[in-house]
């Protein structure tokens, strides 16, 4: 954690400012390690600071590394205020994506003789390049959700429901050791599949169905996020399959243009050219990827409008998909890390093939 703070308060001295403070769950997480829900972190040219309240002491003092750890009484937004005051400065820095305008204002009135100043991205730029750490933490979270995947899907039989398939993964997550799932696990089956983030219900599970399911846990604070599209018993058409191959092709594609120096928005062309040269273009509505760490849906994001140049350490998802509402839909992602050359792909332990499962 003292190589993040050195990194933001050289970040402070570029800017010529005094002191950074968030009261961002994600971003303190980054900066101290204290994974908390309530929290403030203030970050001065010689001190380190996590504010919290008397539920969180104990915890925030075993998990903030390199931070100053004070109990504080009452709002955290006046204590942030009052305590960038006590600290001296003159000027002080957040991310204005990660503060709300009622959590300002409270800063602000009680921050007397300091300016605070909007500084996008201060600390979410930094957070783009995982380190080994971070990099092992998110293995460990794809393993888990891999082998936890491969289980589920094996064992699942007609009759089942999406809603009762999405439990029984988050029930494997945490016997497998996960903290808890990176997201609402999404468990869709037949057409219900064409619904990108559906919710699962109490669908059974029936022959011919698309089973479409995307999860992901978290290990250490990190998060992992993985979808695959599975037949049950018998693929239901020609349609299915040559969706399924159309996307298996694409995300091919995508995986091949992906590499340090790479633009996202390229990344994001591969995949979406293959699909529109095969007539269902309009049946792609959302980006190829997002990056993932403390949180699952992370800057750059592989999309048409992105300006990012991807990077060695970045850790982004390749998620293309074909809906066809009334039908079925079918997404196929793996969770990569950038490299030098290419990708190290933290989810090939299960399959991509089409597969017809259930027989």
């Amino acid at each position: 954690m003292d190589t993040r703070i050195q990194a933001l308060r050289a970040r402070l001295a570029e800017r010529g400012a005094d002191a950074f403070f968030s009261l961002d769950p994600p971003t303190n997480a980054y900066l101290s390690g204290f994974r908390g829900s309530t929290s403030a972190v203030l970050v001065t040219a010689d001190r380190a600071v996590l504010l919290c309240d008397f539920r969180y002491t104990e915890q925030a003092q075993r998990q903030a590394a390199g931070c100053e750890v004070v109990e504080i009484p009452g709002a955290m937004e006046a204590r942030v205020g009052e305590w960038l005051t006590k600290l001296g400065g003159r000027s002080a820095l957040f991310e204005p994506e990660r503060i709300t305008f009622s959590q300002h204002a409270a800063v602000h009135a009680a921050a007397t003789r300091v300016t605070l100043s909007p500084a996008p991205g201060l600390v979410e730029e930094l957070r783009q390049i995982k380190d080994g750490g971070e990099i092992a933490s998110i293995r460990a979270a794809c393993h888990i959700a891999e082998s936890a995947l491969a289980d589920v899907v094996d064992g699942l039989r007609a009759g089942v429901t999406e809603r009762e398939t999405a439990a029984l993964l988050e029930h494997e997550f945490k016997r497998r050791g996960a903290q808890r799932t990176s997201f609402e696990t999404i468990a869709l089956f037949g057409a219900r599949s064409s619904l990108p983030h559906g919710e699962p219900t109490d669908k059974p599970l029936e022959l011919g169905d698309i089973v479409l399911i995307d999860c992901g846990c978290v290990v250490d604070g990190y998060c992992s996020d993985l979808t695959r599209s599975f037949f049950f018993g018998r693929i239901p058409g020609a349609w299915a399959e040559e969706i399924y191959l159309c996307v298996q092709q694409a995300q091919q594609a995508a995986l091949a243009a992906l590499r340090a120096g790479a633009n996202a928005s390229e990344v994001d062309a591969a995949a979406r050219n293959l699909i529109m040269r095969n007539g269902f273009g309009d049946r792609f509505g959302h980006g190829t990827g997002h990056s993932v760490g403390i949180e699952v849906h992370e800057n750059p994001r592989l999309n048409a409008p992105s300006k990012a140049v991807l990077a060695t350490g970045m850790a982004v998802t390749v998620e293309p998909g074909i809906y066809l509402p009334g039908q079925g839909g079918v997404r196929i992602e793996d969770l990569v890390v950038v490299t030098d050359d290419g990708c190290d792909i933290l989810t090939a332990g299960i399959s991509k093939d089409l597969q017809v499962i259930g027989k």
